[in-house]
């Protein structure tokens, strides 16, 4: 549904972004992360024909965004960082216009508007003028205006930047409800957001893709050893020593505190858990806790941002 392939683009002398490939299927929900300045802002530029690339293409729907800009802009509902709202028009005029400009047919823009307003939650604000209303609600007509006309890609900028925490609960409600009928994606700073509403991440950094994978996959090509949490009652050192010696255990680290909570590394080709709890029990401690730990998706992001390009090369797939 969506494909770039070798996108750069120059601004002077200064690339913003070089060599961007990657592809992304009908139905799919795709995070787009990466650092201030990575090129994120360049590519969806691109992407929703804001500008050209110096070089490579980008297609919508099959469309190349350069030679059929017109019908690809139809075909993508964009939701900016900072959304554009006539603050003096209600809600429903307002979504009327935008429906308007989009050439939805003169007889179905009532029915269209009455569609996206139930989708995004906005009945009890239809009639309300929007400089009136909340942020979180400002969010959800900046939403609605993505979705009229019923694009088949939606492209989301930040669409929780500044909310509150219920409201962002709201909205990525809304954005996984989405994932039924349109193509997503979604750039976001807020790691946890992505990791539970995406599928499949791109990780981009000095304007180049440095991964792309599902998070879970990317977790697996990036750990080296498995973290098993251990929290016991009383005290842990001397327990930390026991289980330095058990086979497949790398290092034993304690976290002061009560319960105690020790953190054991250990290959993570193999599962140590059942003699981790026979340690403890033997050693006479109480076991209230055990469990692995995998990295989180901001683990991931900061070792693709921070480690040298050429040790990069195996995480694209």
């Amino acid at each position: 549904m969506i494909e770039a392939q070798g996108l750069t683009k120059w601004y002077g002398t200064v690339p913003a972004i070089q060599d961007v490939s990657f592809e992304i299927a009908k139905g799919e929900v795709v995070g787009f992360l990466g650092p201030n300045g990575a090129g994120k802002s360049t590519t969806i530029r691109i992407l929703t024909c804001f500008m050209p690339p110096t070089a490579g293409f980008a297609k919508v729907d099959g469309l190349d965004c350069l030679e059929n800009s017109l019908e690809v802009r139809r075909r993508i509902g964009y939701l900016p960082e900072n959304v554009p709202l006539y603050n003096e028009m209600t809600v429903r005029r307002f979504l009327s216009f935008v429906a308007q400009v989009k050439d939805v047919p003169w007889k179905e823009i009532g029915r269209e508007v009455d569609r996206v307003i139930e989708v995004c939650g906005l009945g009890g604000v239809r009639h309300r003028i929007i400089g009136n209303l909340s942020k979180g609600y400002r969010q959800r007509v900046g939403l609605a205006q993505a979705l009229v006309g019923n694009p088949p890609v939606l492209i989301l900028d930040e669409p929780t930047i500044g909310l509150d925490p219920t409201q962002i609960v709201e909205i990525r409600k809304l954005i996984g409800e989405l994932r039924q009928d349109h193509t997503v994606l979604l750039s976001s700073h807020i790691l946890p957001e992505v990791a539970q509403i995406c599928q499949r991440v791109l990780i981009i950094n000095k304007g180049r893709i440095v991964a792309t994978d599902a998070p879970h996959t990317l977790t697996a090509q990036l750990q080296q050893s498995a973290k098993i949490h251990v929290s016991v009652s009383g005290d842990g050192s001397g327990l930390a020593e026991s289980l330095r010696h058990l086979d497949g255990v790398l290092n034993v680290l304690v976290e002061s505190g009560e319960p105690c909570r020790l953190i054991v590394e250990t290959d993570r080709h193999a599962d140590l858990r059942p003699a981790l709890a026979r340690a403890v029990v033997q050693h006479g401690a109480d076991l209230l806790e055990l469990k692995t730990v995998d990295l989180s998706l901001e683990d991931i992001f900061m070792h693709l941002v921070t480690e040298e390009p050429n040790h990069r090369e195996g995480m694209k797939s």
